[in-house]
């Protein structure tokens, strides 16, 4: 009976995604947005529906991302988001609220005061017990890498606020390097380049889509895409306007973050013990995280390094599965926090 009102979930709070598995699969991925009404206060929708309304709210609708930079910056919506996210693995079909047992994933730069939030929103979210554990180490675990062995592994996960960039072995990260250059650094630079070259405006979504359908890390790729055309607002004449946008656009305007990046890596790598260093030598680089989706992503920081560059299989989900794992094993791993 104590059992039918607890359930373990697994929950993966990115700033862009909000991923939850249960039962060991993923059942909701949703956006981390939520739509709230101005006047009551009362949420409107969460996730894709919320997302929808993005840029086309009248004044009376207030569209808020819990998250920036992998932290919790909006306590309030950030509760609420979760309880939505919760009411979705049950599709509104349970008569009472159970208990949660969560293991949630963190950045692995995240401070004491950070994790009071985030434990804080799930214990007021229903949560009865709470663990925390760092994205590196989850996505390490998501890609099927043995994090206790005494062997060195390197995961870059490019995630929507933030980029964990660790050396892990013995169950813990031994050197690691935490930039706020990620996806949503990448959306912006495309609104940039896009007011600046094309004299057009266009909001964040848009640059997304962008990013989705020609998003590159290098200029010269083997098999390019189309180019894609994008509306938006002239901001000579104020009418509406559309351009082509090519791979090649998107690979210069994004460069100045990417070199952040590498920075990054070879700054890790610097710091990292000569033993693991040569165990990585060997491994070489994994890639996870919706940044990894970039073109030619792995073929630039490989040139840039000199190691083989690995991005993972569906690397969108590999934090997830990792933190779903680590639900499992609540007892056996040492580095989950609580």
């Amino acid at each position: 009976m104590f059992n039918f009102f607890n359930e373990e979930i697994a929950i993966d709070l990115g700033t862009a995604n909000f991923l939850v598995i249960y039962k060991d699969r993923v059942v909701v991925d949703e956006p981390s947005v939520v739509a709230f009404e101005n006047e009551s206060g009362k949420v409107i929708a969460v996730g894709r529906k919320a997302m929808q309304m993005e840029g086309k709210a009248h004044e009376n609708i207030r569209i808020a991302r819990p998250l920036k930079n992998g932290v919790i910056a909006d306590f309030h919506a950030a509760e609420h988001m979760i309880k939505g996210m919760l009411q979705l693995v049950s599709n509104g079909k349970k008569r009472f609220t159970p208990s949660y047992k969560m293991v949630i994933c963190v950045p692995s730069g995240i401070t004491e005061v950070e994790k009071r939030a985030i434990r804080d929103s799930a214990v007021i979210a229903g949560a009865r017990e709470v663990y925390l554990v760092h994205e590196p180490i989850a996505a390490a675990i998501g890609i099927g890498l043995n994090v206790e062995e005494p062997t060195g592994h390197m995961v870059v996960d490019i995630g929507g606020g933030t980029t964990e960039i660790a050396v892990i072995a013995l169950s813990g990260i031994v050197c690691d390097q935490s930039v706020r250059v990620a996806g949503d650094t990448f959306d912006s630079d495309i609104v940039h380049f896009m007011r600046r070259q094309h004299n057009i405006l266009i909001g964040q979504p848009t640059a997304e889509k962008i990013k989705l359908a020609v998003g590159a890390a290098i200029s010269e790729l083997q098999e390019p895409p189309a180019d894609t055309s994008i509306r938006g607002r002239d901001l000579v004449t104020g009418l509406p306007k559309q351009v082509n946008v090519s791979s090649s656009d998107i690979a210069h305007c994004l460069d100045r973050s990417l070199v952040k990046i590498e920075e990054a890596i070879l700054k890790t790598l610097e710091i990292t013990p000569p033993e693991l260093s040569a165990d990585i030598h060997q491994s070489g680089i994994y890639l996870t995280g919706g940044g990894a989706l970039l073109r030619g992503l792995d073929k630039r920081i490989a040139s840039k390094t000199k190691l083989p560059t690995h991005v993972v299989e569906d690397p969108l989900r590999t934090v997830a599965r990792g933190t779903g794992i680590a639900l499992k094993n609540t007892g056996r791993f040492r580095f989950l926090m609580r």
